[in-house]
């Protein structure tokens, strides 16, 4: 089964005006256009081109059978988005049911989890850079970060308090809900990262602090920055955000392929709800190197990125690959985008800026002279 399927941009605050319409050679509609869903997520389904159901236009949440485990989207970013975190299986069925019983309705604000499933997700850059903060690093190089400002009183608290990795959880609560001193210390640590102030105004960390200040002036996000990697990815590199990975995208368009669910815990950077509680449950606070994802790569010009979940795996053929003809095994179903020239697949066409649905075939036969990502099932 080979199905085009298309959709329209989501116009989040955050969205670039430019990038994801350069990328695929649509016009630009004049507002952010922040994300491509392509997947049948009930809350953006893909739209069928040239299929109807029923009589009428369909989307491709009436095509699949059962749920499509996976959600691939294109992402672009002009501004940071919230910190954030998603939950494992058995924490996203807990929280479900709990609300559930709880009668918090589907859409509303507070509401944390909008079904079972959990969220793990990863991000193939293609801006040069794409920028992230992802994951706790150890808690000896933010206390070397912060040397060269020791010396002011405002940032003492956070040193006192800073001791060791195991106190990366009760440091991040008393940011996160501005216990005593936090709001002198986001003032300083500001003051600190000017272009003016140093050495210290050359770390990339510092870079992040002055981004975070310009576009959430006050958050306690700002200073939770500094506990965190800050990811530099060049384009092809991909980092990969298990359950219980905090992180923030910053700036950048890359693609995105993550379990289909809308499991989201905040951490600050966003007026949206944070709910400290239980965001502090589902955080994993352990210091980690930064998560890229290294592919495999079966021959020339093709990478696979398989993570440690079954729910996704993303394929992407570049164009030499695919002028030598490849073939691309799937294990479930699958989408298909093509970011340049054209592609054929299965002797069916795919330019620039077009995406299919590819179901109950074993593997894909690839030609042409485009760049082309296909997202599948990771297992079958």
């Amino acid at each position: 089964m080979f199905v085009e399927i298309t959709n329209t941009p989501r116009d989040y605050a955050w969205g670039s005006t430019t990038a994801i319409a350069g990328l695929l050679g649509t016009a630009p509609s004049g507002r952010p256009e922040a994300e491509l869903w392509l997947g049948a997520h009930p809350g953006s389904p893909a739209r069928l081109v040239g299929v109807q159901i029923n009589g009428r236009g369909g989307t491709l949440a009436d095509l699949v059978p059962g749920r499509l485990p996976f959600l691939l989207k294109v992402l672009a970013a002009a501004s940071p988005l919230s910190l954030q975190a998603h939950p494992t299986t058995a924490q996203a069925e807990a929280g479900f049911a709990a609300e559930n019983a709880a009668g918090i309705p589907l859409d509303a604000p507070e509401r944390n989890y909008k079904d079972a499933f959990h969220k793990p997700e990863l991000i193939y850059a293609l801006s040069d850079p794409f920028r992230a903060l992802c994951g706790f690093r150890p808690v000896a190089e933010t206390r070397a970060l912060l040397l060269p400002v020791s010396g002011d009183a405002r940032i003492a608290p956070l040193l006192q308090r800073l001791v060791d990795d195991a106190s990366l959880k009760p440091v991040f609560e008393w940011l996160i809900t501005r216990g005593p001193g936090v709001d002198d210390l986001i003032e300083a640590v500001v003051e600190a990262s000017a272009v003016d102030a140093g050495a210290v105004a050359d770390d990339v960390s510092w870079d992040t602090v002055r981004r975070l200040a310009d576009a959430f002036p006050g958050d306690p996000g700002i200073a939770i920055s500094l506990l965190m990697h800050t990811a530099v990815l060049s384009p092809g590199q991909v980092l990969y955000l298990p359950a219980g990975n905090i992180h923030a995208y910053l700036e950048g368009l890359g693609i995105e392929l993550m379990a289909a669910s809308d499991n989201v815990l905040r951490g600050g950077l966003t007026p949206k709800h944070v709910d400290v509680p239980e965001l502090l449950e589902v955080l994993d606070f352990r210091p980690l190197p930064l998560p890229y994802l290294e592919p495999s790569r079966p021959r020339a010009g093709v990478a696979v990125f398989r993570p440690d979940v079954p729910d996704f795996v993303l394929t992407a053929v570049s164009p030499d690959a695919a002028a030598a003809g490849v073939t691309v095994p799937l294990t479930g179903p699958a989408i298909a985008l093509c970011t340049s020239g054209a592609v054929t697949i299965d002797g069916h066409s795919l330019e620039r800026g077009h995406a299919a649905y590819l179901a109950d075939e074993p593997s894909l036969s690839v030609s042409g002279d485009g760049m082309l990502f296909v997202a599948s099932t990771g297992a079958g």
